[in-house]
């Protein structure tokens, strides 16, 4: 005997079947990627917006801003070259090597904000000769903020000028001055016609030194568009529920088949 599964009378329920879960997971999906957008959009990237200063954006005394991590700010003060330190563990193109660190008085009451000036390999850090002498003098140029790290590493040799991370904390204890509670890259490609970066930079100190990376981006909140996770996770729930009904009806269908069979 032919399947009542089979039966022209059938079709209908196979195709709404089809249709409902069709429906249920395209709209899943559609409410994931609205989901996804949202959290990109959180978490954007404004490392090519327009350079404002950074009295701005936060002060010496101030937490660091979490929704503007990559923000280009104008830097402008005096180098403090003394205090140039390194960064270990950075790699560029999978050569290992570190970031060049200084830094910059920018602040009121002589507060200083810590600066990536650039990258060099590991086999030109001290004692080795291969790193230009740090740069001197006033300063400006635009920066990309960043918050300082706290990565838990350990410092081996706490007198030397190897760091294994840009720990605010850390430079605390090499400076005499307040420190601003993040640091700041030099900025290599900022928004088309901003200024000073580049070669219209005053002393930004890169010369040398390869360009150092930005690493973060904004954090996303946790909760960030958290109705239309929820209500993909809702769509996806109805179409496997009515893949279970469509799947209860067929075998009903075909045990009432083999009943009346048997009968």
């Amino acid at each position: 005997m032919p399947s009542p599964l089979l039966a022209p009378r059938a079709w209908p329920f196979h195709a709404l079947a089809l249709l409902l879960v069709a429906a249920a997971g395209w709209l899943g999906l559609w409410q994931y990627d609205a989901w996804q957008a949202h959290r990109a959009a959180e978490a954007r990237d404004l490392t090519r917006s327009e350079p404002v200063a950074l009295a701005e954006v936060f002060g010496p005394d101030d937490p660091f801003p979490a929704d503007r991590v990559g923000q280009p700010v104008i830097l402008s003060g005096t180098w403090l070259p003394a205090q140039t330190v390194y960064v270990t563990g950075r790699e560029r193109a999978g050569v290992p090597g570190a970031w060049v660190v200084t830094p910059l008085v920018v602040g009121p009451g002589d507060s200083a904000l810590l600066v990536v000036r650039g990258w060099v390999p590991a086999t030109d850090l001290p004692p080795a000769a291969g790193i230009p002498d740090p740069p001197r003098g006033p300063a400006e140029f635009v920066g990309l903020l960043q918050p300082g790290e706290g990565t838990g590493a350990v410092d081996d040799d706490p007198d030397d000028d190897l760091l294994p991370q840009v720990r605010i904390a850390d430079m605390l204890q090499r400076l005499d001055r307040d420190l601003y509670g993040g640091y700041a890259v030099v900025a290599e490609e900022v928004a088309p016609g901003a200024w000073p970066h580049g070669a219209d930079a005053l002393n930004d100190g890169t010369a040398g030194l390869a360009a150092a990376s930005v690493d973060q981006l904004p954090p996303v909140g946790r909760f960030t568009a958290l109705r239309n996770l929820l209500y993909a996770v809702e769509w996806w729930v109805f179409g496997l529920f009515a893949a279970f009904l469509w799947w209860r009806w067929t075998r009903d269908e075909v045990e009432a088949e083999r009943f009346a069979a048997e009968g």
